[in-house]
């Protein structure tokens, strides 16, 4: 009771104390400098709160600073604020914040009000925002903007947030590359010298460096190597800086272009180059070898002789032997050529299982080509090259022009098929015998519609054939579908159908979705079937001799052709992103297998189109609508109404058919967009094995069903790209 009455007297004291000293000031607001307490030092203040509430500190302060200080209701509990000397009232609220900082509390402004929370909400509500500068000091919360003007906003991130309360925020905006970060004053200020003495620029101008001996293309990769000290850093990683030297070619002058993170860094390097671009030490050897990174070595030593054929010294420009003339862009070969094994197989014996598609080498291996200054060695993908120095520099800069990274397109082909088809039948046959038993001469008069077992003659003589009699009238018929109602009368010892109703409504439908998708080089050929491989009989032959004792060998010669899906593709990257393609699509199946062999459904499209990319187009459809109906009856009898339905047959059919087909080209330039696809598709795929799972159950054990690994966590399949 002692300890809380001087509690409250201290407090009160401190209140009267402030409010004789303090003085009021207007607020200003400046642009980088958040508008603070106005305090007036004119009358230092000697604090003196210990284990005080809270609250009644608050107000203290509050009239010290001539504020209003709103306090949260989670604020609670004492707090210990003392000097042993007189200080300002400056002084003495920074005192204050830091004890709040102590216990967990802050103080923001907003709206012109002074408020007491916990830490945590005060990124929140905080009022005060400065831009690039800030003269705020003390523990009171405030949001800063820092633009910055070299270095990667969000590299800065990783760096600084550990430097930063854990309830405070920092965030990157990489539109403007600007840093927003909340957090106490006088944080704010620490972190304001860290950023400027990182932001500073990161290279130094570019130098071009002429070279007189030695090949620009050639020279390039050994200084970069020997810059970097042996370890190249990759571009583009997060997280990770850019090289310290970056090294490029500049055809045209044959020089290298070079450009560090400092002068003294460019000097070296330009020293080095100085000391590798000397003379050959083996001034008459003309011949080089140049490893290839992209370009095929066989095609590539064809256009070069083709380019400077005349230009070479005692060389020769004739083609390679061996080589294969590419097929022409814009052209597709017909279906079933253009790749190995893709032609039909004439002559191949009835007992074989596959097609030469499956047997074929996928593509022939290249030998050397022989002739002209430049040769090609299929093996190690290289190009030997024998010219003088003046023609190996312009060989050189055309090569590094054609040995680059050729983009893929990703071809996606939607083939939508709906079918719809309505049928009805309705027919009432009869037949009947007029006369006594023992006459001599008896009347019959009937109707009869259909075949097979459908008609009721045939249907009456099955009934009283018994067993012989139905199998005889399956083999010309079958039954009526639907709903039929027989009478049967007695004549004599046998039954036979007097009359018969047949009911008969259906509706059939089928929406197929196929999506056969493949990936090419740019103007490379592609094809994908998916289906069955059909053998077609070309030829026979039998011995029909009546001679014995001679060696008989009937054959059977067959064409197997393959049935289902098929698409082909040639696609052309175009400038601006377009894709010319020269498209083959084909849907085929069997429908049904005569005297000659298998009848095929087909439906094909051949053409050339101009898509974007990423755009779909339709490449071609077909909309049917076929409607067919028969009136089977006795004249004049059939017309009567009502009663006429006792004398007729009728039936209608209506199919409707929608084919169409869509094609969707991707074009992907870099490694990043095929692995970015290829985790898609994969990803799509594993979320259908996930949808298939077997339900648990109390009496089956739990088998499980076949499901892809995860890639975003360690998986055996490697080659996957990784989140």
């Amino acid at each position: 009771m002692i300890m809380n009455l001087q509690r409250t007297a201290t407090a009160f004291a401190a209140l009267l104390l402030a409010s004789s000293s303090a003085l009021a000031q207007p607020d200003t607001v400046q642009r980088g400098k958040p508008a603070g307490p106005a305090v007036k030092a004119s009358s230092p203040v000697t604090l003196n709160f210990v284990n005080a509430d809270i609250e009644a500190v608050t107000r203290a302060i509050g009239v010290m600073l001539n504020r209003q200080i709103i306090i949260d209701p989670r604020v609670k509990g004492t707090i210990t604020v003392y000097s042993e000397q007189p200080v300002s009232v400056a002084e003495a609220y920074r005192n204050y914040l830091a004890a709040l900082r102590g216990l967990g509390f802050t103080v923001v402004e907003a709206a012109g009000f002074l408020k007491v929370l916990p830490e945590p909400d005060a990124k929140l509500q905080a009022g005060s925002v400065a831009v690039e500068t800030s003269n705020a000091r003390g523990d009171q919360i405030l949001t800063q903007i820092f633009r910055i003007q070299h270095e990667n906003a969000n590299n800065l991130v990783a760096v600084l947030r550990p430097l930063i309360s854990p309830n405070n925020t920092i965030n990157a905006n990489p539109g403007n590359n600007s840093l927003v970060i909340t957090d106490y004053a006088d944080n704010l200020q620490r972190i304001a010298k860290i950023i400027a003495a990182m932001d500073t620029p990161g290279s130094s101008d570019i130098e071009i460096v002429p070279l007189k001996h030695a090949v620009a293309a050639d020279l390039a990769p050994l200084v970069q190597r020997l810059a970097d000290g042996g370890t190249a850093i990759a571009a583009g990683v997060p997280g990770q800086g850019s090289s310290a030297v970056n090294v490029l070619v500049d055809p045209r002058s044959n020089g290298l272009i070079l450009r560090a993170s400092n002068p003294a860094r460019l000097a070296a390097v330009r020293a080095m180059v100085d000391k590798l671009d000397q003379p050959s030490a083996d001034g008459g050897n003309n011949i080089r070898v140049v490893y290839l990174k992209n370009a095929d070595a066989v095609k590539l030593a064809t256009v070069l002789r083709a380019a400077f054929g005349a230009a070479a010294a005692g060389g020769s420009a004739g083609g390679s032997s061996g080589s294969t003339s590419p097929t022409g862009a814009g052209s597709l070969a017909a279906p079933g050529q253009g790749l190995p094994g893709a032609t039909s197989n004439t002559g191949t014996n009835a007992g074989g299982l596959s097609s030469a598609a499956a047997t074929a080498p996928l593509s022939q291996s290249s030998g050397p080509s022989t002739g002209g200054f430049v040769q090609a060695d299929p093996s190690t993908n290289s190009l030997v090259i024998t010219a003088p120095e003046p023609l190996y520099r312009q060989v050189r800069a055309v090569i590094e022009q054609l040995d680059s990274r050729r983009a893929q397109v990703y071809v996606e082909s939607l083939i939508v098929k709906i079918d719809n088809t309505k049928a009805a039948q309705f027919g009432v046959q009869w037949q009947n015998l007029f006369g006594s038993k023992g006459d001599s001469t008896i009347t019959g008069a009937g109707t009869n519609f259909g075949t097979g077992l459908a008609n009721i003659i045939n249907a009456t003589g099955a009934v009283a054939g018994g067993t012989a009699g139905v199998t005889t009238a399956l083999a010309n018929g079958s039954p009526p579908a639907g709903l039929n109602i027989g009478l049967l009368k007695k004549f004599g010892s046998v039954y036979t159908l007097g009359a018969v109703a047949n009911f008969f409504e259906s509706q059939s439908g089928a929406n197929v979705l196929s999506t056969p998708n493949l990936v090419a080089l740019d103007n490379e050929e592609a094809r994908i079937v998916i289906g069955q491989n059909v053998p077609f009989v070309t030829g026979s032959y039998a011995n029909t001799g009546t001679t014995t004792g001679g060696t008989v060998n009937p054959f059977t010669t067959v064409d197997r052709k393959d049935v289902g899906l098929t698409l082909k593709v040639k696609s052309q990257i175009g400038e601006g992103g377009t894709v010319r393609m020269v498209v083959y699509q084909e849907n085929s199946s069997v429908t049904s297998t005569g005297v000659n062999g298998p009848t095929l459904d087909k439906s094909a499209i051949e053409t050339s189109v101009v898509v974007d990319d990423g755009d779909v187009l339709v490449l071609g459809g077909l909309l049917k609508d076929e409607y067919s109906d028969g009136d089977n009856g006795v004249p004049g009898l059939s017309k009567i109404p009502l009663i006429g339905n006792l004398f007729s047959s009728k039936n209608r059919t209506r199919v409707k058919t929608n084919l169409m087909v869509f094609l969707r080209p991707v074009v992907m330039r870099s490694a990043e967009s095929a692995n970015q696809l290829t985790l898609d598709r994969y990803q799509s795929i594993r979320a259908v094995q996930e949808g298939a799972q077997p339900q648990k159950s109390a009496i089956l054990p739990d088998t499980g069903a076949p499901l892809l690994p995860d890639p975003k966590t360690a998986s055996p399949t490697k080659a996957l790209p990784q989140q």
